[in-house]
C-alpha cells in the first residue's frame, strides 16, 4: 500500500459524514507505518477504543470505513479467529467490528459486522511481521502471496456488504 496523507484518509470514508470524517482521530504513528507490508491501513481510535477505522485501495480509489467494536460480555479467555486473515488470538485479540452501511440503508440504521483482529494488523500477521503466539497461525500449504490474496478477498467481501 502506498503511504497515505491525512487528506487521502479523511476523503475516503463511505459510511460516515464529511464532518464525522473530519473529526475522527488518525493514528499517531502514520508516518512510521510499514506501508510496504500493509494491504490496508487499520487502526483503533486512541481516545475511544470502541471505534476503529480501515482504509483500503480499491480499483475505484481509496475506501475508508468507520467501525464500532461490539461490547464484550464478561467471560473467560478463549481463542478466536479473525475472519479476514484467519489468525487465532487468545482472549480479546478478535472483536466483532460493525460498520454502518453506506448510503440510505446506513442512515436507516443498517450495519454489517465481522470478527476481525482487534488491532487490525492482519497484514502483519499474515506476513509473520507480528506474532500472536503458539497456534496463532494455522499450518497451511498456501504461499505467502496466496494468504495475502485470501485476506484481501475476505476484506473485499466485507466492504462489498458495506456499500451494497
Amino acid at each position: 500500500m502506498r503511504p497515505l496523507t491525512e487528506r487521502d484518509i479523511r476523503d475516503s470514508f463511505v459510511n460516515c459524514t464529511k464532518g464525522e470524517a473530519k473529526r475522527l482521530n488518525l493514528p499517531r504513528d502514520l508516518a512510521e507505518r510499514p506501508w510496504d507490508d500493509l494491504d490496508f491501513l487499520g487502526w483503533q481510535d486512541h481516545t475511544s477504543p470502541e471505534r476503529s477505522y480501515l482504509v483500503v485501495e480499491t480499483g475505484d480509489g481509496l475506501m475508508g470505513v468507520a467501525l464500532r467494536r461490539a461490547t464484550a460480555s464478561a467471560g473467560f479467555a478463549r481463542r478466536s479467529m479473525c475472519s479476514l486473515c484467519l489468525t487465532n488470538h487468545l482472549g480479546g485479540g478478535v472483536s466483532l467490528l460493525t460498520a454502518r452501511r453506506a448510503g440510505k440503508t446506513g442512515q436507516q440504521g443498517n450495519s454489517v459486522g465481522a470478527y476481525m483482529c482487534t488491532d487490525l494488523a492482519c497484514s502483519l500477521y499474515v506476513r509473520g511481521k507480528k506474532q500472536v503466539g503458539p497456534g496463532g497461525r494455522l499450518q497451511e500449504s498456501l504461499t505467502m502471496e496466496e494468504k495475502i490474496d485470501r485476506t484481501t478477498a475476505n476484506l473485499t467481501d466485507f466492504l462489498d456488504k458495506v456499500v451494497a
